[in-house]
């Protein structure tokens, strides 16, 4: 497949881990296990940071990471979707350089333990398919048939009629959830749709133990135990 974008968003602010991308896991910059893992991937043509942190600019620069803007701040911001963030890159690379991909390959920096053969395994799925758009997934840890809701009295009531008779996980059908991994779309249908799981989207699964989504200390702390033993081992 040729014409893949990759794009790391990486901004400053983080409400749960502050300077989130900076943080040490591993001994390196969260931020950095990202792009180490997507410049191998041949297919990717092109791998691009999207910041409005000078620092992470300068960390990315520093390992040969292109990083051709500064991230607009009103795109820097809690409420800030991801597609508007890449909305800005593909229109700023188009209109200052001409350049315009056929594949965005969106890769977030929370997603340490994600390596370039899951990048060209999500390439290669979406390639062999046809596929419109590709999404990193995971087996979910607790079956959603096997939820609840609980009410002011602390009652519990089924949110899944299914999951009563179930005695067994193995009776249940699987489920899966997005784990923040890989977010591959065709850039025409990223624009028309404006959304990085566009209708119909194919789901790429990944192993639980490369799905580590850092959102807090502790995802922090796991992460880093999982590369550091990776490391030594």
């Amino acid at each position: 497949m040729k014409g893949v974008l990759g794009l790391i968003p990486a901004r400053a602010g983080s409400k749960g881990v502050p300077r989130k991308n900076l943080r040490l896991v591993g001994g390196a910059p969260l931020v950095s296990w990202t792009w180490a893992a997507a410049r191998t991937v041949p297919a990717v043509e092109r791998l691009v940071v999207s910041t409005d942190d000078p620092e992470v600019a300068a960390l990315a620069r520093e390992a040969g990471v292109d990083v051709p803007f500064v991230r607009p701040s009103h795109l820097a911001s809690d409420t800030a979707s991801v597609f508007a963030v890449a909305e800005h890159a593909l229109g700023w690379l188009k209109d200052a350089e001409g350049y315009e991909p056929d594949v965005v390959l969106l890769l977030q920096p929370t997603s340490p333990l994600r390596t370039a053969q899951d990048i060209e395994s999500a390439i290669v799925v979406m390639d062999r398919q046809r596929a419109s758009a590709v999404v990193s997934v995971c087996e979910m840890e607790h079956h959603p048939f096997w939820t609840f809701s609980m009410n002011q009295d602390g009652v519990l009531r089924w949110l899944a009629e299914e999951g009563k008779a179930a005695t067994q996980r193995q009776e249940l059908p699987p489920a899966y959830r997005m784990n923040g991994a890989i977010y591959l779309v065709r850039r025409q249908v990223l624009l028309e749709q404006r959304t990085f799981h566009p209708e119909p989207t194919v789901g790429f699964v990944m192993p639980p133990d490369r799905s580590i989504d850092v959102d807090s200390e502790w995802d922090l702390r796991l992460a880093d135990l999982v590369i550091s033993a990776r490391l030594n081992a």
